[in-house]
This record gives structure tokens, sequence and C-alpha cells, in this order.
């Protein structure tokens, strides 16, 4: 008869859960009772994985001065306009957004149809050897009919979102208009939010601190969500999305 040795169990289930984590495991066990370390300062442009940033820049301008003047051509202002205007600027957008929306809905219908020709017998009912009455009693065209219908909805949703993100000028459209773009990432333990806002804007609704509101952006896109531990569990499992979508009941 076989015999359950624990503590041998426990072992292996403590080597194989250091072996699967890897490193990490056996760091974090030989740090207990320590200090939490902090990270050096490095540079990071000589770490594993360092990728420069490459965003859409403008054509260089060639500064032309007028003689005897204070005025530089193409400037917007007499003193130095602090606002995004052109290709890999940065600007920041309020995101205000509240909706909110209540409707209900309520159909109702019903119909009632009623046929009767009033033929009580048939050509050649004489000849048969059986009494028509017994084969076919009453009247021969009767139809009834009776349907009805009752529908109810409702829509309830309030949402608010209110936070800011820079964005980059990545277009320049020949009507003056900006295209932008920002995106934001935040990570917190192992969970990872996302802020995402793209969309067009006129110069003339930026405001003098270089800041606009997302009201304000036509083609507006706002994306809020995450990914991470807890937006795992939130979702349901890949076979239960996938029979949701293939079983017709």
């Amino acid at each position: 008869m076989y015999r359950f040795n624990r503590p041998l169990a426990l072992a292996a289930l403590l080597a194989t859960g250091v072996g699967s984590s890897g490193c990490s495991s056996i760091d974090r066990l030989a740090s207990i009772g320590e200090r939490p370390a902090l990270t050096a300062i490095e540079n990071p442009t000589t770490q594993p994985g360092y990728k420069p940033v490459q965003m859409p820049m403008p054509k260089p301008e060639v500064a032309s001065y007028n003689a005897n003047s204070l005025w530089r051509s193409g400037s917007r202002a007499f003193f130095k306009d602090q606002r995004a205007r052109q290709i890999g600027d940065i600007l920041t957008i309020t995101v205000n957004f509240t909706d909110r929306a209540n409707i209900a809905n309520q159909t109702q219908r019903s119909r009632t149809n009623k046929e009767d020709a009033g033929i009580t017998d048939f050509l050649g009912s004489k000849l048969l050897p059986t009494p028509a009455e017994s084969l076919l009693p009453g009247k021969l065209i009767t139809a009834d009919a009776t349907s009805s219908s009752d529908g109810k909805g409702s829509v309830a949703r309030q949402e608010a979102l209110q936070t800011s993100v820079a964005a980059v000028v990545t277009q320049l459209l020949p009507n003056g208009n900006l295209v932008v773009e920002g995106k934001q990432e935040i990570r917190v333990n192992y969970e990872v939010r996302e802020l995402i806002v793209a969309g067009i804007v006129r110069p003339e609704d930026i405001q003098s601190d270089n800041t606009i509101d997302s009201s304000k952006i036509a083609q507006a896109r706002i994306a809020y969500g995450g990914r991470g531990q807890i937006s795992d569990v939130q979702q349901p499992r890949y076979g239960q999305q996938v029979l949701d979508v293939l079983l017709p009941f």
C-alpha cells in the first residue's frame, strides 16, 4: 500500500514553484528580512532593449530677418508663442468626459383575424359511401388567427472620466488644423492602465497655457483601459468566449 509522504511532497512542491518562477523567487527568498534595495542610477541608453524614440519632426525652416526691424518673418506674435503649432510639438489634452443616457421604450401590438366562408358541403359528397358530415363536419373553410406582442426596453448609462494627457502633433493639415495623438501608460504592481487620445484640433482652440479640452477635438478617439492580472480575471476565458460566439442558444 502506498503511503503519502507529506514532508517530501511539500519539498517537491516548493522546488517546483521555485524552479518555475526562476531567479525572481530565489531573489525574493534571499531578501527576506532585508530592506528593499534602491535601483542604482544608470545610463538608460546602455540598458538591454533600449530603443531611441522616433517621432515626426517638422521641416527645418530658414530664419529670415528684415533690416532695421525687430519683427521676424513667420512669427505669430511679437513674443514667442509657446502653443503647439507644428509637427513634433507637444500640448496637453484635458479629458473631461461625462456621459449620461436614460432611454425607455415600450411597444405593444395585437391582431385578431377570422375567416369564415360558410361552405358546408362540396361537390361529389353524395357519392361517398360514408356521409360527408362525418368526415368533414361543420364549415369547410374556416380560419382563425390571433397574434400579440409586447416589448419593453430601457437603457440607463452614466460614465465619467477626468484626466490629462500630453499629446504630440503628428500631422499638419493643409487648412492649418493639427492632428494630435497622445498615449499614457501607468503601471501599478502588475496592472497597466492605458489612456489613448487622438483627433484633430484647431490652433485657435489651444489655450495660452498650451492646453485644450477634449470636447474641442474633432474625430476624437479616446480609449481608457488596462491590462494585467486584474483585467485578466475580469474577462471570460478564451474557451467560454469561443462558445459564446459559436453556440446558437
